[in-house]
């Protein structure tokens, strides 16, 4: 995690611990000419644009006292999504018996991506259920190998 991104969360939490509101991820990213400062958080039944924009204001307010980015940047404050990452063990669990896409660092029976339903996370292993053409395969993949996962939207 880089600097900028460590300070935005501990300026971040205490805002959303009040508002009963989880931290999903923080991005400090340059597009272009322009950085941006991204702000992923959720709850429950999910955030609306109140919450991104209350969560906006005040978040605006400490980095305009405190100033620890030194470049011009945008703020955005949003919801991570339908296809929210899975970064976190409780990510995983939360998502067990959701559809989830994985990427592996390296290829698991010649592959390096699986999509699928999570069918269980136990810290150590992923399990996911593909459906390959009119059978169903379970793949188990060491957390240790997962590059990148989020939830996925599939479309039968």
């Amino acid at each position: 995690m880089s600097k900028v991104t460590e300070v935005v969360e501990e300026l971040t939490q205490p805002i959303l611990q009040e508002l009963d509101l989880e931290l999903v991820e923080i991005e400090f990213v340059k597009e272009g000419k322009n950085w941006f400062l991204r702000v992923y958080i959720d709850k429950e039944n999910g955030v609306d644009i109140e919450d991104c924009g209350t969560v906006s204001e005040r978040l605006s307010e400490k980095l305009d006292e405190l100033d620890p980015i030194t470049q011009n940047y945008f703020l955005e404050v949003s919801s991570p999504g339908a296809e929210r990452p899975l970064k976190k063990a409780k990510d995983f669990e939360k998502a067990i018996g959701k559809n989830v896409f994985i990427k592996t660092y390296e290829p698991i029976d010649g592959e390096k991506g699986f999509e699928g339903k999570l069918l269980d996370y136990d810290g150590q292993t992923v399990k996911v259920e593909m459906k390959i053409k009119t059978r169903k395969k379970i793949i188990e993949i060491p957390f240790e190998k997962v590059a990148s996962a989020r939830l996925a939207v599939i479309f039968s």
